[in-house]
């Protein structure tokens, strides 16, 4: 019913204030836990000029507040920052009033036309305030925005005026052929909401880049090129419109100036978000986007840091999670040297957060062909991650054992592999990340240490088809442990992927060393169908009372 881009900002909302809509069908104890849980006095600061300015807005009627001019910034939202801060400050406004939207609709539904009236008349004032604060902070906007402000402001008047006409109307039945009106102003206002969001966010996304592309000045450059990464953090939508702008464009020019050489790292650091969306992709290939990163990948007179972001555009674009994938022609071309240069920044990191950038990059490529895999082999790569797992300053989080292991489990299906894994002690390091568990409880991290497990029980069970591997594998007793991540759902914190994997891995040392298993331990988790033994280990811990 909405525009995309009012959809996505509402879903920002709600993560932000998660919750908050069903509040009303709560106890009124239940209300004030609920908000004390998700607000904080910091967000209540955060906001209260945004709620006092509205509510001031509200009792006046709309009518804008006169002020002098000297003292003109003591009453604008916010103070003048700079263009990121104002945008921000835009946004946010944008999400209290897409929220209003989102409730006004519920309200609607349920015919409570008090409620529907009094956030219809906080809209209006919100809506005001907006495009007032964008006003006041803007170098110039077009003859179209102008008009879409208008469209908008004189929408939400009649709105508001609609509803309060409602709320004086007692008739029933003229109510409810009242509504499908109200419902329908309701779309137009959120329409023309959406499409200035849009015009602003696109219009300031030009004027950056604008800045980007014109000025010599390294300050200038630098500030841009900051403001347009903060953007490109506000959702994917925020990035298709800079790629569509140029974005990629103008970013690339940057990185093959020898005078902004200090800006690159920020510059692919911003690169690394555009190309999280398909037109940032189609950018990238058109400007030779995979060269220009070789070329920076393979200069050892580029810092650290920019090896780094460079690696990370590349862990971006060859991510196995992307469904375009137009510009892997041109990425195979060059494999051999970022795969190389990647190798060696893995090598020489000198903390946890390059070598995860390094190392996320080359478990991507791994997926691509088993010539990736080759040439790690080659380039004694299985060595070098296998070392670095053991400097916990390196390797320092189950995100970055993550990454290692995926480059073990792809490598692993070369025949080669098995004699590297022994002599680099990798079984060892493959039981160790069995017992891998988050220390923080952090969901994201929980999930990182699942895959840690599951891509171990996997690199186990290729592995152990050369007896050598799987007599090291029996020998540091990865039988109990894959036992008892079947047998215990908290062991593998009830993830099935960790379960089968663990399945897989047992049936194949059991082919090895059958009299390793208890004969319970055979007859439930080797014998039978590898669905039956799944099955049995997912109800264990049912209970039927």
């Amino acid at each position: 019913m909405y525009s995309s881009l009012w959809k996505s900002i509402h879903k920002r909302i709600n993560m932000a204030f998660k919750g908050e809509d069903h509040l009303d069908s709560l106890p009124l104890p239940v209300q004030r836990m609920h908000l004390i849980q998700v607000d904080s006095v910091q967000r209540w600061m955060e906001d209260l000029k945004l709620m006092t300015d509205c509510e001031c807005m509200c009792i006046l009627q709309s009518k804008p507040i006169s002020i002098e001019k000297d003292e003109q910034n003591e009453h604008i939202l916010s103070s003048q920052y700079s263009t990121c801060n104002n945008l921000q400050l835009l946004l946010k406004r944008a999400w209290i009033i897409s929220t209003e939207l989102t409730r006004i609709a519920q309200k609607l539904e349920k015919n409570r036309w008090q409620r529907v009236h009094s956030m219809t008349v906080r809209v209006n004032c919100h809506v005001r305030s907006m495009i007032n604060e964008y006003n006041t902070f803007t170098r110039s906007s077009s003859e179209e925005m102008h008009q879409l402000e208008k469209l908008l402001i004189d929408k939400c008047s009649e709105f508001t005026a609609f509803t309060e006409r409602c709320v004086q109307t007692e008739d029933e039945q003229m109510l409810r052929s009242m509504k499908s009106c109200v419902n329908e102003t309701l779309t137009t206002v959120a329409q023309y909401f959406g499409q200035l969001i849009e015009l602003v966010l696109t219009h300031e996304a030009q004027n950056l880049l604008r800045q980007i592309d014109l000025s010599d000045s390294v300050y200038v450059t630098e500030s841009a090129i900051n403001s347009l990464f903060s953007l490109t953090q506000e959702g994917a939508h925020l990035c298709r419109i800079i790629a569509k702008e140029g974005g990629v464009v103008a970013l690339f020019k940057i990185c093959r100036q020898d005078c902004f050489r200090c800006l690159y790292p920020q510059t692919l650091r911003t690169l690394a978000s555009i190309c999280c969306v398909e037109e940032g992709m189609h950018q990238l290939e058109k400007v030779d986007g995979i060269l220009c990163l070789t070329d920076i990948l393979t200069d050892n007179t580029h810092s650290e840091a920019t090896h780094a972001e460079a690696a990370a555009v590349i862990a971006q674009i060859t991510s196995p999670h992307l469904t375009f994938t137009q510009h892997l022609s041109s990425f195979l071309e060059n494999m051999e040297e970022i795969v190389t240069a990647l190798v060696k920044l893995c090598q020489e990191a000198s903390s946890g957060e390059v070598f995860l950038l390094a190392s996320a990059a080359l478990a991507n490529i791994t997926f691509f062909d088993t010539m990736a895999c080759e040439m790690l082999l080659q380039l004694n790569a299985m060595k070098i991650l296998l070392a670095a797992c053991s400097d916990k300053r390196i390797v320092d989080t189950p995100y970055s054992r993550d990454q290692v292991v995926t480059i073990l489990a792809n490598m692993s299906v070369l025949d080669q592999c098995a004699s590297e894994i022994i002599q680099g002690n990798g079984i060892q390091l493959l039981m160790e990340m069995l017992f891998e568990r988050s220390s923080s409880g952090n969901t994201a991290e929980v999930a990182a240490c699942e895959r840690v497990q599951q891509k171990s029980a996997v690199t186990l069970a290729r592995l152990s088809r050369d007896p050598e591997v799987a007599d090291a594998a029996v020998k540091l007793s990865c039988i109990p442990r894959l036992i008892k991540l079947c047998r215990s759902p908290t062991e593998r914190n009830n993830s099935d992927s960790v379960l089968v994997a663990c399945l897989a891995a047992l049936r194949r040392l059991a082919v090895m060393s059958p009299d390793r298993l208890e004969d319970s331990d055979f007859q439930q988790l080797v014998k039978p169908r590898l669905v039956d033994s799944f099955l049995l280990c997912t109800n264990m811990e049912e209970s039927f009372v």
